[in-house]
């Protein structure tokens, strides 16, 4: 996973430039799902496909998982709640949480997070899947959201709220990204949680998420595989993309500034640039009435002197 970096090159950035890359980042991983819907019946195939191989590997955990949760409401009603809420609350949590406590690895974090997500968006273009509570029913999958749906804001179409389903791309099960980030979560609150608590809820959480995803029927244990994959290899694209997100940020600046770019005229140690001023002088050649004040008496010596000294050339005048 992403290690620290410098201090120098990790400060916390200024809130007003993450929110808009965020939201920018976001809005495409949310866009990019909607246009990327595909052909029903390709992803159906798909989730077929996925169920197949893992009957063959005997990986097949969502049948049981599934069952305990549509047998028991006590179990079933809070998983529907985690798999709708607990993805866009802790996520944005943690990333503010490590904004404001970790500012030197926030970059380091951020940058993990942003580019794990739009890998996924790539794995849900190539590869659209359906998730098995809407594989027919002859497969044995009970879509636990629709059966608890009068306990939550959900309806019949995900974890999306009621009449806004269209708003979803409910074929965009592989990879879950709900598994990855609760990894990224979890990694974070090990890695910098100081407390045990916070650190047993890093194990924690992941591992609920994974049992909530297949117990309600929303993905396959191969999703979930995938979308721990997915995190791996944004972990290890994460410097390369801080790197190339610098060089690009620098020549922008170089570029903007070109243009109108002026050199300031370096300031000569020398009073008024090369003109020496004597004492009692404020601009070069020009004395001030102090100074004049001041000099008389070191010209005739003493001020009786100076009197008789004025005297004489008006009597010879």
């Amino acid at each position: 996973m992403p290690h620290a970096i410098p201090a120098r090159a990790s400060g916390r950035p200024r809130w007003w430039t993450e929110l808009p890359l965020i939201a920018v980042v976001y809005g495409l991983y949310s866009v990019g799902r909607l246009l990327v819907r595909g052909d029903i019946s390709t992803a159906v195939d798909h989730g077929l496909a996925i169920l197949r191989l893992e009957k063959s590997l005997h990986l097949n955990f969502e049948h049981p998982l599934n069952r305990l949760l549509t047998a028991h409401s006590s179990v079933g009603i809070p998983a529907d709640f985690a798999y709708a809420s607990l993805h866009y609350l802790v996520t944005p949590a943690l990333l503010l949480w490590m904004y404001r406590r970790r500012a030197t690895a926030y970059r380091a974090a951020r940058t993990w997070l942003l580019t794990s997500t739009l890998i996924g968006l790539i794995g849900f273009t190539l590869l659209p899947t359906c998730p098995p509570r809407l594989l027919d029913a002859g497969h044995g999958f009970v879509d636990t959201m629709a059966q608890y749906s009068s306990y939550g804001w959900w309806g019949a179409e995900a974890s999306a709220p009621r009449g806004l389903g269209g708003m979803t791309n409910q074929y965009a099960a592989m990879p879950s990204l709900h598994v990855g980030w609760a990894l990224w979560c979890g990694v974070l609150l090990w890695r910098y949680g100081r407390h045990p608590l916070l650190r047993a809820l890093g194990v924690l959480y992941p591992l609920t998420i994974v049992f909530v995803v297949m117990g309600t029927a929303n993905h396959y244990f191969l999703d979930a595989v995938a979308g721990v994959a997915v995190m791996g290899a944004g972990a290890l694209l994460t410097r390369p993309v801080m790197r190339a997100a610098a060089t690009v940020s620098a020549r922008l600046r170089a570029f903007v500034s070109r243009p109108g770019a002026t050199v300031p005229a370096t300031p000569s140690p020398i009073v008024s640039s090369g003109c020496e001023t004597s004492a009692g002088e404020r601009f070069p050649g020009r004395r001030t009435p102090s100074a004049h004040s001041s000099d008389a008496p070191e010209a005739s010596g003493s001020p009786g002197r100076a009197a008789s000294g004025d005297s004489a050339p008006a009597a010879a005048r």
